[in-house]
């Protein structure tokens, strides 16, 4: 489904990503972990090419991109990759100047030019799916932040992409609102909605992935199921990880 091989992303002369080589199979829920600075939403967007990788190969459903320093990617390429995938941001990007419907259906009728009645059903559907329909005439300011975001889910959802994208979906959420989006991304995990998401909510990827990926200083340190990367890492600095995290997560910290 996705496959990640010898992918490095540069800027300037910083390494963000160092050699990545990893696949995704289809159905599957990975959630990219580790400190700061590791290079999991840039990894993350490199699927999706809002970052270019500086090196390596992307291949996603039926395309196959390569990547070398200099050489330009041609739109079009970009542009069939992006329409495979779902994004989901930290900080919702919904337009405050449409509704939460409306939200949903802009892709719709802008870029893949449905009629307005068709985006309209497929809009109401997804709200719905969210737990949102009772508010799809609401403009986003009125909406709590979990609420938003679940917003942002369906719109992502709308054109049916291959993969769904969630770049950091909880942190900017408090917990009873971070657990209102973590039971939708379960629902959707549960019917089989393929996902990569970058997080530092260990609560969310050890509920919600089948398969956790350890990143620090733009390198795969560990890979593996939820279990073996949470209850029992191969790798020392995993464990701390692991350790340091839960421990600040579980006080609150």
């Amino acid at each position: 489904m996705i496959e990640l091989s010898h992918i490095g992303k540069r800027f300037g002369e910083a390494v963000i990503l160092n050699d990545i080589s990893i696949s995704m199979p289809e159905g599957s829920v990975t959630a990219l972990v580790g400190p700061s600075g590791g290079g999991k939403s840039t990894l993350l967007r490199c699927i999706n090419l809002l970052e270019i990788p500086t090196a390596g190969n992307l291949k996603l459903g039926n395309e196959t991109l390569s990547f070398m320093p200099g050489q330009k990617t041609p739109w079009a390429a970009i542009q069939r990759i992006r329409r495979q995938t779902g994004m989901v941001f930290q900080n919702f990007q919904l337009f405050p100047h449409r509704t939460a419907l409306e939200n949903v259906m802009e892709g719709l009728v802008t870029v893949l030019k449905w009629p307005k009645e068709k985006a309209k059903a497929r809009a109401m559907e997804l709200l719905t799916k969210v737990g949102m329909a009772h508010k799809a005439d609401a403009w986003p300011a009125t909406l709590s932040g979990g609420q938003q975001q679940r917003v942002a889910i369906a719109r992502a959802l709308a054109p049916s992409p291959r993969v769904l994208l969630c770049d950091e979906p909880t942190s900017a959420l408090d917990p009873e609102l971070a657990a209102e989006v973590v039971d939708v991304l379960a629902k959707l995990a549960s019917e089989g909605t393929t996902m990569v998401m970058a997080t530092h909510d260990l609560r969310l990827a050890s509920s919600i992935a089948n398969r956790v990926i350890f990143l620090e200083a733009g390198r795969v340190v560990e890979a593996g199921s939820s279990a073996d990367i949470f209850q029992n890492p191969r790798e020392e600095r995993t464990r701390r990880f692991v350790a340091s995290v839960t421990a600040a997560q579980t006080t609150g910290v």
